[in-house]
């Protein structure tokens, strides 16, 4: 679950695959155009796959696969069979919201859009920015021009806006995407229980799949900058292993929690490595008075986890034992 296998696959089979076709055989881009008209004249359920699966506009293959690398992380947490599942729920329901938007447009406005759609994998990209919306918390990161700011989600809805304007009739796509997804994600008429990969076939796509795209996690070593100095290398790797401590006691400290009953005391876990430098750890009594008091927490990021479904006092002794890092608070208590 960990290596996001579907979304490597993702990443690496259809831009693979767009490449080839831009470069080496441009000749065989006809067969993969996403063409609605066919597909309903001629009934060419052929085109409807191979129009929806690779990109032909090299653009829009460069800006989808930016958005699946960061939407990984719905598979990390749900699994591969979930995260997979979500996929083709939304490409299915997508699909006929084409047509009816096609229809729609048509009927309206006179515009023939049913063969000028983009080709390519996009309507399920489109799909995974309603649950980034409702389920990624939205963290401040600096200010510009006053009232307006820049969060850890920006960066993903510029290149989302991108790739919405990156075509004439591209919206079809995003708008049919979009409410896909909402309907895979609220569980409307209970399509996640249908429009799901069932368990037999994500068994064999583990046993075969898994191993070809699947790959070990970075170690903490390869997440330090190349050109880092000494000081900041060993900052980083207190840093580290601050976080594995804080992560191993959090679990102890719940279990006395509730035999003790009552908040937990954050003041006895041990206080961040980097405070310790100048302690003597032979005097155990002189690192427990050393021991800083909580830090005020931020309501707004007790909200956002709130929001997530866990509880006041939970979101509380996270976020004090994370130094108010809202990630590493939200890592504690999905891992715990």
């Amino acid at each position: 679950m960990d290596k996001a296998p579907v979304s490597k696959g993702l990443l690496l089979v259809p831009s693979a695959l767009s490449l080839l076709l831009a470069l080496l055989l441009p000749h065989c881009q006809r067969f993969f155009v996403y063409d609605l008209q066919a597909v309903k004249d001629d009934f060419q359920i052929w085109r409807l796959i191979c129009g929806r699966i690779i990109c032909l506009d090299l653009k829009d293959t460069f800006c989808s696969s930016l958005l699946i690398y960061n939407f990984r992380i719905f598979e990390r947490r749900y699994g591969s069979r979930k995260f997979a599942s979500f996929l083709l729920g939304s490409w299915v329901l997508s699909a006929v919201g084409d047509f009816i938007l096609v229809e729609a447009v048509r009927y309206s406005f006179g515009i023939t859009a049913a063969r000028n759609l983009p080709s390519g994998f996009l309507a399920p990209v489109f799909a995974l920015f309603v649950p980034f919306y409702c389920s990624i918390p939205r963290v401040q990161v600096a200010h510009i021009l006053g009232p307006l700011s820049i969060t850890n989600k920006t960066l993903i809805y510029i290149l989302g806006l991108q790739l919405f304007t990156s075509g004439s009739y591209i919206w079809i796509v995003a708008i049919s995407g979009l409410i896909s997804g909402l309907c895979y994600n609220s569980k409307m008429l209970q399509v996640h229980e249908v429009l799901c990969v069932p368990s037999w076939m994500a068994k064999f796509c583990s046993w075969t799949l898994e191993p070809i795209f699947s790959s070990s996690e970075p170690t903490s070593e390869a997440r330090i900058g190349m050109g880092a100095t000494v000081d900041i290398q060993r900052q980083q790797r207190m840093e580290l292993l601050d976080r594995q401590l804080l992560l191993s006691q959090f679990a102890q400290v719940r279990r006395q929690r509730q035999q003790q009953g009552g908040m937990i005391n954050w003041n006895r876990l041990f206080p961040p490595l980097r405070q310790r430098r100048n302690v003597n750890y032979q005097d155990g009594r002189q690192s427990e008075q050393q021991a800083s008091p909580p830090l005020e927490v931020s309501e707004e990021q007790v909200a956002r986890l709130m929001e997530m479904g866990f509880s006041r006092g939970d979101a509380l002794e996270a976020l004090r034992a994370s130094n108010n890092d809202l990630n590493v608070a939200t890592n504690f208590l999905l891992q715990h």
